[in-house]
This record gives structure tokens, sequence and C-alpha cells, in this order.
């Protein structure tokens, strides 16, 4: 028996993209609506009737996610909040929800909403307290137990083993979103998950010109998971495969872009963090974040997102965004170009510091990344 290739081999190879047609080392895409039947009107390829499920090329990418999440199924999805509608819609009027309090603030508006219009229980909490997790699904009996960790903005850490066991205990199921870890640093399903959800547009994706979200489950055949199949294929929710396609090319170098900005990021926090203008650095690769530890032990790095608390108010923080010129102003994370945003004016309801600047650190020189927050503080 082979041995089990390393990440960074499957992500090289693309789960093994060749065009054995033409005998290629690229895949191709494949973008073709329909496909053909014979005289005897039987399919000629019997997986492949419509191009809402059924694209070779969206497959590939979704195999290549499927080997470095250790999955037994992944499927794609047009954006990122697709992905988290699709894992929430198979749940019932009457049942209830438990969500981490401080994640994204676009999904917990939708869940919000979504909890509202079906008559679902939807309960906040504050993920990274373990034991307050275990009571709270001991006395809730959540159906899905929804948490991000790293979390966004806030970059809280959060159990993962501990937050299944205490949710798997009721009977209900834990699902992560892992977008700022990506798979090439934390494998949610080792580690106890039923679903890990990624925002592909991020980092799986990395050059900001694809718009995807993807889920990947422990168990393939759970009614859960055949109810979120279901409604994609039903609703349409796909992705199409030009865009699967250039995913697959981008994941390619998934490990080693990852491993670039990590390599930044931590570099970049500590310099920050010892800076006069700063007031604190929200990262988990330093020593004296909360969640230092436990990031430590169920992941291989600590990410390339971080924010930033300038001394001052929202004023002083937009000065220093106006000033940078290696950093973009832009909203997204997990690209190759260094991009920074003052969350509370993209979010005034979401009750984070004003003088908070999200950051997520690209794969530029360190040396110029380090030298424009310099200048910019002044």
């Amino acid at each position: 028996m082979s041995k089990p290739r390393k990440p960074a081999t499957i992500a090289a190879h693309a789960a093994g993209a060749i065009d054995h047609a033409a005998a290629g080392v690229v895949p191709p895409v494949q973008t073709s609506t329909t496909f053909l039947r014979n005289e005897g009107y039987d399919l000629v390829r019997p997986d492949n009737i419509y191009l809402r499920d059924d694209s070779d090329t969206v497959r590939h990418a979704e195999e290549v996610i499927r080997q470095l999440e250790g999955a037994a199924e992944t499927l794609f999805f047009p954006s990122g909040m697709a992905a988290i509608a699709a894992a929430f819609r198979p749940l019932k009027a009457g049942e209830a929800v438990l969500v981490q309090s401080d994640i994204y603030y676009g999904a917990k508006k939708w869940i919000t909403g979504f909890c509202e219009r079906r008559d679902i229980a939807m309960h906040l909490i504050d993920a990274s307290d373990a034991e307050a997790l275990a009571a709270a699904c001991a006395k809730i009996k959540p159906a899905i137990l929804h948490v991000e960790t790293p979390s966004n903005p806030l970059l809280k850490t959060i159990d993962i083993a501990k937050a299944a066991e205490a949710v798997q205990a009721h009977g209900g199921l834990l699902i992560v979103d892992a977008t700022a870890a990506t798979p090439a640093l934390m494998q949610p399903l080792a580690l106890g998950a039923d679903i890990v959800m990624h925002s592909a547009t991020k980092a799986i994706n990395g050059h900001s010109d694809v718009l995807a979200g993807v889920l990947s489950a422990n168990n393939a055949e759970g009614p859960h998971w055949q109810a979120i199949k279901l409604d994609r294929h039903d609703a349409g929710a796909v992705l199409g495969p030009f865009e699967a396609w250039l995913l697959i090319r981008a994941m390619r170098t998934l490990p080693l872009r990852v491993k670039a900005m990590t390599e930044n990021a931590g570099v970049l926090a500590a310099h920050l963090n010892a800076h006069p203008a700063i007031d604190q650095v929200l990262y988990p690769g330093l020593p004296d974040h909360p969640g230092h530890a436990l990031a430590a032990k169920q992941m291989s790095g600590f990410g390339s997102l971080m924010s930033v608390l300038v001394k001052g108010d929202a004023s002083r923080a937009l000065e220093v965004i106006g000033k940078l010129r290696v950093f973009l102003r832009a909203t997204s994370l997990g690209g190759v170009e260094s991009l920074v945003e003052h969350r509370p004016t993209i979010e005034p309801q979401s009750g984070l510091p004003e003088n908070l600047i999200r950051v997520s650190v690209g794969i530029e020189d360190i040396d110029d990344l380090i030298a424009d927050w310099d200048q910019a503080l002044g």
C-alpha cells in the first residue's frame, strides 16, 4: 500500500491533474451545459446529464479539497455565503441552533434572519469558553453548533474537539468555518467536526478573482448532508466550470502561498505589537494571545489574518489606513496582495472597536510591509 501523500503534493498535482485525452499535465475545462445520449437514448456518460450537478471540472476541484480536508465528500457553491446557507437550510421549524457570537458579521446577519423566518431558535455564545459552550449545548440541545476559528475579525480560537464533543453528545452537528485557517493549516474534520466550511473566495483561491464557497463532510451518508446535496441540485446553487478550473489552478500553490503569508503575518504581528502607536494586535501566533496554545495545538500555522487596534479613535484608524501604500484598501482576505479594512465602517452595527483595522497579509517582501506600516503610523 502506498504512503498517503502530503498536502503540498496533493495540491501541487491538483489531486491528479492530468488531461488523459490530450496527455496534458493540466486538467481541461469542460463548459458544456448538457450531455449526449446514444441512439437508444441512454446517456453516453451515466454521470453526466446536465451541468447543474454534472461537471468534471467542478468534481476535480471538489476532489482536491476533499483530499486536503480528509473528507468523505466535498461540494462547491457559488459563494461562501451560499455554502453557509446550504448548511443551514435542512433545519426544520422548532429546532434550535447555537452560533458563535463573534463570527463574520455577514454570516451572523443571514443566520439570524433565516432563523427568524423559519421559526428556529437561535442562541449566541462566546464559543471560546469551552465550559460555557458545553453547558449551553446540554441546555439547548442545538441541531447545529456553528463556530468560526480563527474568528473574523477578533481572531478568537475555538477548541474544535471540545465543541464537537459538546454538541454531538446531544445529537447535534458541529459546523466549523475555517476560512482564515484554510485546509493547508487545519483539518477540523479530523478534530471531530461534522462539516467544515470555507469561503473559497479567500485563500483557497488566493488571487481575488473567483467567488466560491465549499463544504466538506465527515459522513457523506448522513441525512443532513444528503439534504444539503439535494437542495444544491434542486435550487441550482452550483459553481460554474470556469470558476472551478481557476480554483484548481490556484489550489496547486495553496500550501506555498499560505506558508509565505503566515510567515509574513507572524513577523508583522510581532513588530506591530511592540510599536508605541499600537494598542493591541489580535493574532493567535503571538504568545500573549489567549488562544495561542490552542491554535498551536490544532493548527500547523497561525494564518495570515490579524486585527490591529491603533491608539486613538476611528479617525486615527482611518488616518493610518489612508497613509498605507503597499497595503491596499479593500474588502476580503487571503489573497496574495496585502489588504486593510476598517471593519467598523463596513459593519457599523457589529459593535467592533472603532480603532480596529483588519489586516490580511500577503506574499510581498516583509521589509516592504513593515516599512509601509512604520511610515503610516508616523
